[in-house]
């Protein structure tokens, strides 16, 4: 676990009790509630740990009004793979060969959480005709599996390594922010197209990362169908 995790989960929680309060608050009048569900393609632009994953978002809109709507999502994607190049260096003059060098094969497994605000630019929630088009903000907590293999193996007590090898996890706090277009398909349907990216507002460093800077740095663009409920 991460230095400084915990501080930061304390933040994300009043971030969300605070969030509750408002949707309770601002909601005093009557509030439709969408399903929407779609899939994305994820290119990560971390340096040193670029990749390409496939991922699935469950989100529910809070619509208070036609233009303006709070949401909650949870987002999961396949594993990510990369590979780098490394040195590994004898931690005494007397070891033999003084450094070897190794390939890092990583696998990293993304999730995140996210609650924002949903904001209408062109039509509403609810329109039955033409298209909308509409931006996101929100805070959210990723949480990573992070898996490094060494080849060849590399003995830990004899050498040093810029990154370490087996299984960790690691967690960001990110302002999650998106914009999309979307089409009323007729009872209560719509499809739509989004774009979307994490900014990391946290850098704990962790040693199972090939590279600590601007972790993540992803860019999605995403397809899938919401719902609307109620009338």
């Amino acid at each position: 676990m991460e230095t400084g995790f915990f501080l930061n989960l304390t933040d994300l929680r009043k971030y969300c009790t605070a969030f509750l309060l408002f949707v309770c608050l601002y909601g005093q009048s009557q509030i439709r509630l969408s399903v929407a569900t779609d899939l994305s393609l994820m290119r990560n632009f971390s340096p040193d740990q670029k990749f390409w994953s496939l991922g699935e978002t469950v989100q529910f809109d809070f619509h208070f009004n036609q233009k303006q709507s709070a949401y909650a999502w949870i987002t999961y994607y396949t594993p990510g793979k990369f590979k780098n190049n490394f040195t590994a260096t004898a931690k005494s003059p007397a070891t033999s060969p003084a450094s070897i060098p190794f390939r890092a094969s990583a696998r990293w497994r993304s999730n995140e959480v996210s609650l924002g605000w949903k904001h209408y630019f062109k039509g509403s929630f609810d329109a039955e005709t033409g298209y909308n088009i509409y931006g996101t903000a929100g805070l959210g907590l990723m949480f990573t599996k992070v898996e490094n293999v060494f080849a060849p193996a590399i003995d830990t007590s004899l050498y040093t390594t810029p990154t370490l090898a087996g299984n960790s996890e690691f967690y960001r706090l990110t302002v999650d922010l998106g914009a999309g277009v979307e089409f009323p398909m007729g009872g209560n349907f719509f499809l739509y197209s989004d774009v979307r990216t994490w900014i990391p507002t946290t850098d704990y460093p962790s040693p199972y990362l090939h590279n600590n800077k601007n972790v993540p740095l992803p860019f999605m663009i995403s397809g899938g169908m919401r719902i609307l409920f109620g009338y």
